[in-house]
């Protein structure tokens, strides 16, 4: 595997190329992303990764202009799932669902490379809307991401159908019923005289 290409950033917030000497840009970082270059940003005095701020940054210029990626409600859902215990399955399932997207992409510019091999590769891109991609593709994560939220409300669901018949399950238990009025007591017969023994007959 070749050794990625070292970016170092300084205290001023200027970005070093250490493979061509020079101080680059931003935009210029964000070429190599497109060239498919590996490459690390790491801090000039600590050596600390930063690329993934460096990645965020760019993607939140690209969000800030033109037209952004993702929808509020979007943004909105993926924040909600940070300290979730689902966290970890959002996550891999955006970062699953963007390289499936990817690839079809790939697949599908190279089958029709093949059926109309002079017809540019821009061209394909005019067909699908032009700067509609963007919005077709933050629908699908989209898409996706609500996919997940159903998924994770119906488990829940079920699990608390399944446990309500238990003592301790989900549902609360009913109050105890108050007690009725008390039966009423039988008045007690009143006690009978003796009786006097009869005189027997001489």
């Amino acid at each position: 595997m070749a050794t990625p290409r070292i970016i170092k950033k300084y205290p001023n917030r200027r970005l070093y190329d250490t493979e061509t000497s020079t101080y680059i840009t931003l935009a210029e970082v964000k070429d190599l992303v497109l060239q498919y270059r590996e490459f690390q940003v790491q801090d000039a005095k600590s050596g600390e990764d930063l690329t993934r701020a460096i990645l965020l940054q760019i993607i939140l210029e690209e969000e800030s202009g033109g037209v952004p990626m993702f929808s509020t409600e979007m943004l909105a859902n993926i924040i909600r799932y940070y300290g979730h215990s689902m966290q970890g399955l959002m996550g891999s399932y955006l970062e699953r669902s963007i390289h499936a997207f990817h690839e079809a992409q790939k697949r599908f510019q190279e089958q029709a490379q093949v059926l109309m091999p002079k017809v540019p590769t821009d061209a394909f891109a005019n067909m699908m809307g032009g700067q509609h991609i963007p919005q077709v593709m933050g629908g699908y994560l989209e898409k996706g991401a609500k996919a997940v939220i159903d998924m994770q409300d119906e488990l829940r669901n079920q699990a608390l159908k399944l446990f309500a018949g238990f003592p301790y399950g989900g549902a609360p238990a009913e109050p105890p019923a108050e007690p009725g009025p008390e039966p009423k007591a039988k008045p007690a017969r009143p006690a009978r005289a003796p009786r006097k023994p009869r005189a027997r007959k001489k």
